[in-house]
């Protein structure tokens, strides 16, 4: 009865959070892009537009979700729900502080590469079922994207797990314990490359997302509206939740593989609050990047990975297994 009741508090807690960071985000972007390009944002629905997203939210849930004739409907109605599958999936198994996870596996890190990779499939298969030529276009180009910058994402990764010699998150956290030094982020003696590891591996979250200037799978000014084009309602509502929930799971690894999760920069009072500080101070820095830099061309972003990122991965990978093995 108890673990029964565990369960269902992890449950309401995971879906409270999720819910209003999907919902909230939104807000954020939406007040960060009028700071940052000088204009008035939300501010007429509630205290500060506060309330804006609970508005949108019925507002999409009222609208009828229109299939186009030509779309295979079974693939056309799924492709959104499994977009949002790994968004609830992953944060069961993220630690957000000592003992705070739904679940604590041995293998949390593969897991969750494992789950994100099913964001891809949704895109292609949105694209595809829609039967219009720009959805495909736009599906195929974010699949390739994908794919691009996977590689240097679980690179970087691996050579997380070769220095801490796990996969499990909540122990990559505990062996960076202490004060901002012990950072992996900051660990020299991993690799000399690990500021650079680190780097790479917010590039590629950033990438993965389809995020501006990697969102080259919406490129409205190229595409329609990209991949879901053919998608109102809450068709088109669960793909930018999803969005936003890949956001926030990408910022929460950043933070435990590099930046000391819920640990403190001066090694004092750990807790959730210092894991939530280091999660939204990046969530921020995507919306900046969204709003300052424009969309680079296609081969100009997949050159930016098999060119570059590959191979300081790769060179990465190998100094750590170097340094491990003499030190």
């Amino acid at each position: 009865m108890e673990e029964l009741l565990r369960i269902i508090t992890y449950i309401v807690c995971i879906s409270a959070f999720v819910g209003a960071n999907l919902a909230w985000l939104g807000w954020v972007e939406r007040k960060g892009a009028g700071r940052i390009q000088r204009r008035t944002a939300l501010k007429e629905v509630g205290p500060f537009g506060l309330l804006q997203p609970l508005a949108d939210g019925l507002k999409l849930m009222s609208k009828q979700l229109h299939v186009p004739r030509q779309a295979d409907r079974p693939l056309y109605m799924l492709a959104p729900v499994i977009a949002m599958v790994p968004v609830l999936m992953s944060f069961a198994i993220i630690p957000f502080d000592e003992g705070i996870v739904a679940r604590n596996i041995d293998v949390s890190l593969l897991m969750i590469f494992a789950f994100a990779s099913l964001g891809a499939l949704a895109i292609l298969l949105g694209g595809w079922a829609s039967r219009n030529k720009y959805a495909l276009i736009s599906a195929t180009r974010a699949v390739s994207q994908n794919i691009a910058y996977e590689i240097p994402l679980l690179l970087t990764a691996i050579a997380v797990i070769m220095a801490t010699g796990t996969m499990n998150l909540s122990e990559i956290v505990n062996q960076q314990e202490g004060s901002i030094i012990r950072w992996n982020f900051l660990r020299l003696d991993h690799s000399i490359l690990m500021p650079v590891s680190f780097l790479i591996f917010f590039i590629c979250s950033v990438a993965e997302t389809n995020r501006a200037p990697f969102d080259l799978g919406e490129a409205e000014s190229e595409l329609i509206a990209g991949f879901h084009t053919e998608y109102s309602g809450m068709g088109f509502g669960l793909f930018m939740m999803a969005e936003y929930g890949h956001i926030v799971i990408g910022c929460c690894l950043t933070t435990i593989l590099f930046l000391g999760g819920w640990h403190c920069p001066f090694g004092l009072f750990p807790g959730i609050h210092w894991f939530l500080i280091k999660t939204y101070l990046l969530i921020w820095v995507f919306v900046w990047i969204r709003w300052t830099y424009p969309r680079v061309t296609v081969w100009g972003l997949l050159n930016l990975s098999w060119m570059y990122l590959i191979p300081v991965a790769l060179v990465n990978l190998i100094l750590t297994g170097a340094f491990l093995k003499v030190f």
